[in-house]
């Protein structure tokens, strides 16, 4: 297996958070969720969670699975967020580079496969947990504008996945 499949493939590509099977995770062991925030579960420019991500991560909780937000972002965008839901949460996580994955899991006393990590960006989310074997699931992003880093990752992103679709690695489409 080539290192970019290795630590870029995610494991699962949905359109959104919504696609994920929370009850199919449950049943397979997974007892908690590292997720980004922004363009992930909601557009970088909205403040706090629609009604549709609070219902997400009641059913979440409700079959005994921990989320841990996990954000390059600031503290009071990523604090507001998630205290709003009542989640933990690491701001200015220097995803991939950070230890912000070891200190969720840890912070979750969960071993790692019975972790996903599920954000909108192979340069940061997936390979950050690809890094610490963590299951990955990428989603499309829920906005089209991002900041300058990200526009950059973006460019580098476009061409993996030319990359792994020419070498047959992948089945999805592009949204």
């Amino acid at each position: 297996m080539g290192i970019f499949k290795k630590y870029f493939m995610p494991n699962e590509y949905v359109q959104s958070i919504f696609q994920i099977d929370i009850e199919k995770l449950a049943a397979s062991g997974v007892k908690g969720i590292i997720t980004d925030l922004d363009n992930t579960l909601v557009g970088w420019d909205v403040e706090a969670p629609t009604e549709e991500v609070r219902a997400w991560f009641k059913k979440a909780n409700d079959l005994g699975i921990t989320i841990t937000i996990v954000s390059n972002n600031n503290e009071q965008r990523v604090g507001s967020f998630s205290q709003s839901l009542d989640v933990d949460f690491i701001f200015k996580a220097r995803k991939p580079m950070g230890k912000a994955f070891i200190k969720a899991t840890n912070h979750m006393q969960l071993k790692p496969e019975e972790i996903v990590v599920i954000g909108d960006q192979m340069l940061t989310d997936v390979f950050g947990g690809k890094r610490r074997g963590l299951f990955t699931i990428m989603v499309v992003p829920v906005k089209q504008t991002d900041g300058f880093i990200t526009k950059f990752n973006r460019i580098i992103e476009r061409r993996l996945l030319q990359h792994f679709r020419k070498k047959g690695y992948i089945t999805w489409e592009e949204y």
